[in-house]
């Protein structure tokens, strides 16, 4: 018989570097909860037949991250309207050998903001965004839901974009990546949910000089944690938020589900996860 202590763990392929545990575990203690919370990895070939055993074996549910956001998406029993949105899930929840799909990832971005800029508002002006990979779809569409009134949306490749924009509407238009620079100008927001700037990627070559020095820039790269992004922009005099509080708030939802209470998002928390950022440089 499965132990009836709440099992979760994070899904992946690999999963050794994943820092789900740190944030899981730290709130397991801070609550004095009964729970595990474990690395779980699972190769692409045998996804499906490991996925829906993790019902018999205790768990209660699972994050989700690459490469299987989508292939868990498939495996679901039920979704979330944002998971069917996004198209990908990153949190499953198990009851009575029943498989819930969700996405919490525009969840986590919006929390973020608006505890690290609790005077943001989303009309305020045209937000910029970069990338269109599956953390930008999740901002694009938390932005819309917040009620942004513009989004400019740049990527490399155009027609990513482009699908991106058809595939959620709303007031998203899209540009040609060397028009990124002026894009900028009166724009109140610029969030990079690309992976250029992350240690081992190619830069973000941008030119701020267009940027209102009111504009928000926010990062959804954490490692490292000052990417030359929010450096460039600290210079300029524009207030910056970082990728990690993001990770932090995404984790929330699923950690009430599986273990009962949601948990805060705190300073102690954050100074462990930097601590462990700072302990595998260069690993």
């Amino acid at each position: 018989m499965p132990s009836s202590i709440p099992r979760a763990g994070i899904i992946g392929w690999p999963v050794s570097h994943s820092r789900s545990p740190i944030l899981h575990t730290y709130w397991l203690r801070k609550y004095a909860l009964a729970g595990s919370y474990e690395r779980i990895p699972i190769s692409p070939e045998n996804f499906a037949a490991q996925f829906r055993s993790l019902s018999d074996q205790g768990f209660a549910g699972a994050n989700v991250t690459i490469p299987h956001k989508q292939t868990a998406m498939a495996c679901c029993d039920e979704l979330e309207p944002a998971a069917k949105r996004l198209g990908a899930v990153n949190t499953i929840v198990i009851t009575q050998g029943r498989y819930h799909g969700s996405n919490t990832d525009g969840y986590g971005f919006i929390e973020n903001l608006r505890q690290r800029a609790p005077h943001w508002r989303a009309d305020t002006g045209p937000a910029v965004i970069i990338g269109a990979g599956g953390a930008a779809r999740a901002v694009v569409a938390a932005l819309i839901d917040a009620g942004a009134k513009q989004l400019r949306l740049f990527n490399r490749t155009r027609s990513r974009a482009d699908q991106l924009a058809a595939d959620l509407g709303g007031p998203v238009e899209t540009a040609d990546w060397q028009r990124l620079d002026s894009g900028l100008a009166d724009c109140s927001l610029l969030v990079n949910c690309s992976s250029l700037g992350m240690t081992g990627q190619p830069p973000l070559e941008i030119s701020l000089r267009a940027l209102p020095p009111t504009a928000l820039v926010y990062d959804l790269v954490y490692t490292p944690l000052q990417t030359p992004l929010l450096k460039a922009a600290s210079h300029n005099g524009n207030p910056t938020i970082d990728g990690l509080g993001m990770l932090i708030h995404q984790a929330r939802p699923g950690f009430a589900a599986w273990f009962g209470v949601m948990p805060e998002a705190d300073e102690s928390l954050l100074q462990l996860l930097l601590s462990d950022i700072e302990s595998t440089k260069g690993i």
